[in-house]
């Protein structure tokens, strides 16, 4: 019981930070949300600052298993390539809730060298995946293009969390297909469609050091 309760504590505090839109959030609403007493999130993680990071470790854990499941898989450099972008934006790392979680973390990050640490090892990681892929494709300009493309990563992350309606227009563009109102295939879509910026970027980039 206590691993499902630890769980359901953890997706609720995503979840309420994806709607407060901010890391102000009292134990009280994760435990309601959650539907335990604020008394058991307590005992289970001993303040909000460690529900905070144990939801921070989760969403990594999340990404890093995608991650490392689409490149077994990939053989050729262009797979890898495409693998990390695909599995940077899947929908369950779009959804809003979560892309919001994303940006308060690196606030929290900011005074909190723990939730710091998190993020550099989540960057490390995404630098080293990027640059294998890159060396065979870009040689001495791996480096630089990976730097740009973790950059790009997290750049549209952060536009989608602070505008995600404008955010969607501009990825999709007119000639995007309709969701028919459907938030699940809204999400679906902008997370394709910025992977596939991130690609083009790749092979923008690639190319003008041809």
């Amino acid at each position: 019981m206590e691993p499902i309760r630890r769980a359901a504590l953890v997706n609720a505090t995503i979840e309420e930070i994806g709607r407060a839109g901010s890391l102000d959030v009292t134990v009280g609403q994760i435990a309601r949300r959650a539907g335990v007493s604020a008394a058991l999130a307590h005992h289970y993680f001993g303040g909000k600052e460690q529900i905070l990071l144990a939801a921070m470790r989760h969403i990594l854990t999340q990404y890093g298993t995608t991650v490392r499941q689409a490149l077994e898989g990939a053989v050729e450099p262009r797979q890898r390539l495409e693998a990390i972008a695909e599995a940077s934006f899947t929908t369950g790392q779009f959804r809003p809730e979560v892309v919001g979680a994303w940006l308060n973390f690196y606030v929290q990050a900011q005074g909190n060298p723990s939730a710091r640490r998190l993020l550099t090892v989540y960057q490390r990681r995404l630098r080293s995946n990027l640059l294998v892929a890159l060396r065979p494709l870009a040689g001495a300009r791996a480096e630089m293009i990976a730097e740009t493309l973790a950059a790009l990563i997290d750049g549209i992350y952060i536009r989608a969390a602070l505008a995600p309606e404008r955010f969607a227009a501009a990825a999709g563009g007119e000639g995007a297909p309709a969701t028919d109102g459907d938030p699940e295939g809204s999400t679906e879509q902008a997370a394709r469609i910025a992977a596939a910026r991130v690609i083009e970027t790749a092979d923008l980039l690639i190319r003008q050091g041809a």
